[in-house]
């Protein structure tokens, strides 16, 4: 694995119990500070890569490499060691409802072994970078869709995670806010983060002009460094 390479994909196979085939032969490598957008229709495999990317499945056969780890020989009780060096952020936020904005960053922070001058001073930097400031005591309930979404990200990135990876991170949210949770990712990816995310977001994927993975059916049915959404089917 070269240094600038953060995930490598190689001859990925993933095959369900019930035999239905969801990978074959998958193959890509994503380098460091690249902005990838993992496309296709529904059941094409976006998020069976996801879920490997995290180690929430095993391949069936191949090889996957995050960071430098190979996730094939990672042990069990290592695992929720690798997830706290990956910054994830999900369609429904996945926010803890009984802490405010600034408690749900800090507690990413806190699982990590932090220090409480660190948290204090790292939380409210994070939740200024995303616009939250002035909510930081509001509890999720209080927060618009968007608005959680822009914790989620700040949780995610709170420990300067090397990949970000985002599963629909705008499915729930409307045009407009779904443009500016867009333009935060994209300021996160030019600090140098790396950034694969998986989505149905066509206006978004042709605006932006990112890098561009077409799952079909479990392949790799195309894969352009400037593309759009018109590869998928």
């Amino acid at each position: 694995m070269r240094c600038s390479e953060v995930i490598i994909f190689d001859k990925v196979f993933k095959t369900y119990e019930n035999g239905f085939v969801a990978l074959e032969d998958i193959s890509f490598h994503i380098e460091k500070g690249e902005f990838v957008f993992l496309v296709g229709s529904s059941a094409a495999g976006k998020s069976t890569i996801i879920k490997l990317m995290m180690k929430e499945l095993d391949q069936s056969d191949g090889d996957i490499f995050i960071n430098g780890i190979d996730l094939g020989d990672l042990r069990r009780k290592d695992i929720p060691y690798f997830r706290r060096t990956l910054g994830v952020v999900f369609q429904d936020f996945r926010l803890l409802p009984n802490k405010t904005a600034q408690e749900n960053v800090a507690y990413a922070m806190e699982i990590v072994g932090a220090s409480t001058r660190e948290i204090r001073k790292t939380v409210p930097n994070v939740l200024s970078m995303v616009g939250l400031a002035h909510k930081a005591k509001m509890y999720p309930n209080q927060l618009s869709g968007g608005e959680q979404q822009r914790v989620a990200i700040a949780r995610a990135i709170v420990n300067n995670p090397a990949v970000l990876i985002a599963d629909e991170p705008t499915g729930n949210l409307d045009p407009d806010t779904a443009l500016e949770i867009m333009d935060i990712m994209e300021a996160i990816n030019r600090r140098g983060t790396t950034v694969v995310m998986a989505t149905h977001a066509e206006k978004i994927v042709d605006n932006m002009q990112k890098r561009v993975i077409v799952i079909e059916k479990g392949h790799v049915a195309h894969d352009e460094k400037k593309g759009g959404y018109s590869y998928v089917d």
